[in-house]
């Protein structure tokens, strides 16, 4: 089945536009497979790589024009961009992002011709689109935003969620879209639709195994969302209220082992209100014997500053690893510092924190701690497994308004989680405010945009998932034996044969 070139183009445009609704706040799940098997079909039909190239390009145009245009609210209502300015960023961002299903398409269509054999396309193009989003969350520090193995969190394939993490997650949709364009294309799959099915009541079935076990009594946590307009947050004369509204919603909490602020609460350095505020509250905690964890930049006698999250009753403190591109930090500043003057950024040159920090420890246990973005790479997230007992995730999603960025986002929190094996506290400026379970599903939910508490027990769990000890290896190592499998297979030996027993005849 072949579709002519402009209705072929305007079909991977509307599929990339589509393809969000498969993750949160609209949680279609199920349609993620089927827009990738739209896009392998019309990948299929692609009279080159050229072509396929393009068909990618506006997939991913529809895909991150829809899913993460949210960067323009950061950019304009907060970051001091004009509507022209802000417009512009936001439209090369999306049109860097779409080179990578760009890409994917490329490669997908030089590696198999027409002719190929069926299992190139089933395992192969799944294996390109994952390998170009595993190489999306890695370049220029990563972005891994509307990744497919998010999407899957509430289906049965999040089953293998602690196994094989989130990049299989996607793989085994993936490959689920390509047995889905076979059959559409009516070749021989019968054998592939069975696996496919096979693994998702696979997938439903590792949902009731348990990979980790109790480490010790329940936690009493209490999780701050104190809902600080951004546009307020770091005006000298709000600095005092809003402290004062942290102080007063913590003394509220001092029956809970745990208390937490959220990424950078306090609106100062650590250093300039320790005296007249934090000292005070660190002696009530040592007195009721709370932890309380506390979102604060923390500037150096160097003149570094941190994103940092300080546990005020034994001083231990963990300095954010992984900075934001553009919000923490200038990635190549020669070329790119023209957009220093465009965005006014409150503290947008943090340094990042060493990567070898010692985990924190709070109501009796060790934890794991990511801030804001960190959350959103298991590389960073999952460091301190199995050590620690659980996870805590600090954040300010207060910078995309009240558009599906913070539900995205919690999404991703979510299969940090499933991967780990551990329970995951989450607290926020505006939300979502959270608390998930090793399994990844959301046990408590604050309110968006209310100040509130959340509070629950949680237990600490000790023990390592399968993906915990082996983290993407297998994975990229299956990967790479199929690609190299099809390289082998493209290579036409008897011309390269030709060409060498003609180079030696020459000499």
């Amino acid at each position: 089945m072949r579709i002519n070139f402009w209705p072929g183009l305007l079909l991977a445009l509307l599929a990339g536009a589509l393809f969000p609704l498969a993750f949160a706040p609209y949680s279609q799940g199920w349609l993620a497979p089927l827009l990738l098997a739209v896009l392998f079909g019309l990948w299929h039909s692609a009279p080159s790589p050229r072509f396929a190239f393009g068909q990618g390009y506006l997939f991913g145009l529809g895909q991150f024009g829809f899913g993460v245009w949210w960067v323009y609210i950061s950019m304009h209502q907060y970051s001091g961009a004009g509507v022209l300015e802000a417009s512009a960023l936001t439209v090369l961002l999306v049109a860097f992002l779409a080179l990578y299903p760009a890409l994917a398409g490329w490669v997908a269509v030089q590696l198999c011709e027409h002719r190929a054999w069926v299992w190139q396309k089933i395992l192969g193009w799944p294996s390109i689109w994952v390998a170009l989003e595993w190489l999306r969350g890695w370049l220029f520090t990563g972005f891994p935003w509307l990744e497919v193995g998010y999407s899957q969190i509430d289906t049965p394939l999040a089953g293998f969620g602690p196994v094989f993490g989130e990049y299989g997650v996607g793989w085994l949709a993936a490959f689920t879209a390509a047995v889905l364009q076979t059959v559409w294309q009516r070749r021989q799959a019968g054998r592939w639709m069975a696996i496919a099915v096979l693994l998702w009541f696979s997938g439903w079935g590792l949902k009731s195994l348990s990979w980790v076990q109790p480490a010790g009594e329940p936690i009493r946590a209490a999780l701050l969302q104190g809902n600080i307009p951004q546009d307020l947050k770091w005006q000298s004369e709000t600095q005092a209220w809003i402290l004062a509204t942290y102080l007063e919603m913590t003394r509220r909490h001092w029956d809970k082992d745990l208390i937490i602020w959220p990424e950078t609460a306090v609106p100062a350095f650590y250093h300039q209100v320790y005296d007249d505020w934090l000292s005070p509250l660190a002696q009530e905690a040592k007195a009721h014997e709370s932890d309380v964890l506390v979102g604060v930049p923390v500037v150096e006698a160097s003149g570094r500053y941190y994103n940092a999250l300080i546990n005020l009753k034994n001083g231990e403190v963990y300095y954010k690893r992984h900075l934001v591109p553009f919000g923490e930090f200038l990635p190549l500043r020669m070329l790119l510092g023209f957009i220093v003057e465009v965005l006014e950024i409150p503290l947008s040159d943090f340094s990042a924190g060493k990567s070898d920090q010692a985990l924190l420890n709070a109501a009796g246990f060790s934890l794991a701690v990511t801030i804001c973005y960190e959350d959103a790479f298991a590389r960073d997230a999952l460091v301190g497994l199995p050590q620690a007992a659980y996870l805590v995730n600090v954040s300010n999603d207060a910078w995309f308004g009240d558009t599906a960025a913070s539900y995205q986002h919690l999404q991703m929190a979510r299969m940090r989680a499933l991967e780990g094996g551990r329970y995951l506290l989450r607290a926020t400026n505006t939300g979502l405010t959270a608390v998930i379970g090793p399994n990844g599903q959301v046990i408590a939910q604050a309110a968006p945009f209310v100040r509130t508490s959340l509070t629950a027990s949680i237990v600490p769990l000790a023990g390592a998932t399968p993906y915990v000890i082996w983290r993407d290896w297998p994975l990229l190592l299956g990967i790479m034996a199929v690609l190299s499998q099809m390289l082998i297979q493209r290579v036409d030996y008897t011309s390269l044969r030709a060409r060498i027993n003609a180079s030696w005849k020459s000499k």
